[in-house]
């Protein structure tokens, strides 16, 4: 079995909690395992295309998975060699509702600010 070329983690909020893992767990077992597939081929193919990855926006990529009677969607960035699951929903119309996409914006804005706290501080001559 070849390695996967990316590492996936949850998004965590500050209050240690984990939103798309949460909404997975609220789906029935049928469609997680459905949206755990996709993001597997996305996690050991990377990089991806349509149909199963589009690119939204810098550093923000959607899965896209087609359920039974119903459409998921998978709101991700990429740091380094780590997919971070940034934000999960089920799709109601043909177009991502703004909503959807500033929580994604939001969190990976978060993330990216964390890293900036959590980088050395530059040293002084």
């Amino acid at each position: 079995m070849t390695a996967p070329k990316l590492t996936v983690r949850f998004f965590r909020t500050l209050q240690d909690n984990e939103p798309v893992r949460e909404w997975l767990k609220a789906l029935p077992a049928a469609e997680r395992k459905a949206i755990g597939e996709e993001i597997r081929t996305v996690q050991f193919g990377w990089p991806l295309g349509m149909p199963l990855v589009r690119k939204l926006d810098v550093d923000l990529w959607e899965v896209r998975v087609r359920l039974k009677d119903r459409i998921a969607r998978v709101l991700f960035t990429i740091d380094a060699s780590e997919a971070i699951l940034l934000h999960g929903f089920i799709k109601k119309s043909q177009k991502i509702p703004d909503e959807e996409l500033a929580t994604a914006v939001q969190r990976k804005k978060q993330l990216k600010s964390a890293a900036k706290q959590s980088a050395p501080a530059a040293k002084r001559n």
